[in-house]
């Protein structure tokens, strides 16, 4: 995955990458690796820091998350936690759809036919 940050009137240090890549790698395991790019832009405005988070997954799917802080580990959590969700809601459609087991409705009618079978009344000998 490409991993791209970008700060506006705030440089960007080995640190704050790192944090980065830490926060977001919880995320990608919960895509399963499909994450193509991510682009982080930390933004310093008068005594606040805005974080904002593009991640680009398979299959034209983007995930996007904005998120103020008084320091930049605030805003770099909040926003990860939010793409977080994002993805969490994400693969619980994929998985939903592809494995879904019998429906209630048939499920319910296969109990109810065994429960009216007749049932002998002869005992072996």
């Amino acid at each position: 995955m490409r991993l791209e940050l970008t700060g506006r009137h705030l440089a960007i240090t080995p640190a704050m990458r790192a944090l980065v890549g830490q926060r977001l790698e919880y995320t990608l395991k919960r895509l399963n690796d499909s994450a193509l790019s991510a682009h982080v832009v930390l933004t310093r405005e008068r005594t606040r820091i805005r974080a904002e988070v593009t991640l680009h997954a398979q299959r034209e799917r983007f995930l996007h998350a904005e998120a103020t802080g008084q320091n930049v580990e605030l805003a770099i959590n909040a926003a990860a936690d939010k793409v977080d969700h994002q993805a969490q809601k994400l693969k619980g459609k994929r998985d939903g759809r592809k494995r879904r087991g019998p429906s209630a409705v048939k499920a319910g009618a296969s109990t109810s036919e065994a429960a009216a079978a007749p049932r002998s009344t002869r005992r072996p000998a």
